[in-house]
């Protein structure tokens, strides 16, 4: 508290109060407030320039940053990771699945391609650590891209593996009649002499021959499409295998299944007659591909070993007499 201040008046005899000049209270007090805001500037300009001060706010934003960018680079290469055993899988699913379904490989371009056009990712920049934010978000989309281009080709390499498999199991790959010592082969296909006509003619089968009522065993899985008497084949049978195979079983003496009747391979069909156009009993086999007569001995695959594949070869090739 400032002391009250007093003079002696000698005209009045007493003290008097001496009075401050207000003039003089205001300048003191412009001067005061002059001061501090000087002296706040070259603080302010001290501060400024003088390294490697912070406050504790921006060392925790600084920190955090930081952490931030470590964060994206771990992330970073977590996807080179993920990209390198998706590769892998892509190399696998390009080279070995899907060669061995036949499907057609999905080259680089389809498995690779960016996104082109609208910029779509103009929202990430602008701020200081936009470059790695927009690269890392690139390579998470890319990534997404592939996998969800491998999770395609997957499922349809699923179906194409159920079709291969029911295929497998469909296509014709054993011997019509039991023949374990491969004496039955009594013609191949090809031109053969036909036993009734007298000259050579197109054989479209094997005959095998057996004793009448032999069992007949279907070659492969599929629908019987025909159990009927015809003039040339006598009764006949067609199964229909799908995946554009059939067979004929003829010159049979009677028939175990009858038309939309689905049958396994190895079942009994019928059996081994004379019917027909035939000079003694026996079956007379074939096979054909997309309307088209084969070979049969294409088709043994499922019951014999190399060895005795070599040997119905060699017996089917005799341009022998054919039974019908």
């Amino acid at each position: 508290m400032s002391k009250v201040k007093y003079y002696y008046d000698s005209e009045t005899l007493s003290y008097r109060k001496i009075e401050p000049k207000k003039g003089k209270n205001l300048a003191l007090g412009v001067l005061f407030l002059v001061g501090i805001v000087a002296m706040s500037f070259v603080l302010a300009l001290v501060y400024l320039n003088i390294p490697n001060v912070e406050t504790p706010k921006e060392k925790a934003y600084k920190r955090e940053i930081e952490n931030m960018r470590f964060q994206y680079e771990l992330l970073n290469k977590r996807m080179e990771e993920v990209v390198g055993v998706l590769e892998n899988v892509e190399d696998r699913d390009n080279n070995i699945y899907r060669v061995y379904f036949e499907a057609n490989p999905i080259t680089e371009e389809q498995r690779r391609s960016g996104f082109g056009g609208v910029n779509r990712y103009k929202n990430l920049e602008g701020y200081e650590n936009s470059e790695i934010i927009t690269e890392t978000t690139k390579n998470l989309d890319k990534l997404s891209k592939r996998l969800v281009i491998q999770s395609r080709s997957l499922d349809e390499i699923a179906t194409l593996a159920k079709n291969k498999e029911a295929l497998l199991a469909s296509i014709p790959a054993i011997q019509p009649v039991k023949n374990d010592d491969l004496k039955r082969m009594a013609s191949g296909f090809g031109r053969r002499m036909h036993p009734i006509l007298k000259y050579p003619k197109m054989h479209n089968g094997m005959d095998f021959s057996a004793p009448t009522s032999t069992e007949v065993f279907a070659t492969g899985n599929a629908t019987v499409k025909k159990a009927r008497r015809s003039s040339g084949f006598g009764n006949l049978i067609v199964l229909d295998h799908g995946f554009g195979y059939e067979t004929y079983y003829a010159h049979l003496n009677e028939f175990k299944v009858k038309p939309g009747q689905k049958v396994k391979r190895g079942e009994i069909i019928g059996y081994v007659g004379n019917t027909g156009l035939s000079t003694a009993p026996h079956l007379h086999y074939e096979v054909h591909k997309n309307g088209k007569v084969v070979n049969p001995i294409n088709f043994y695959h499922g019951d014999l070993t190399a060895e005795e594949y070599d040997i119905m070869l060699n017996q089917s090739a005799l341009e022998n007499q054919s039974l019908d």
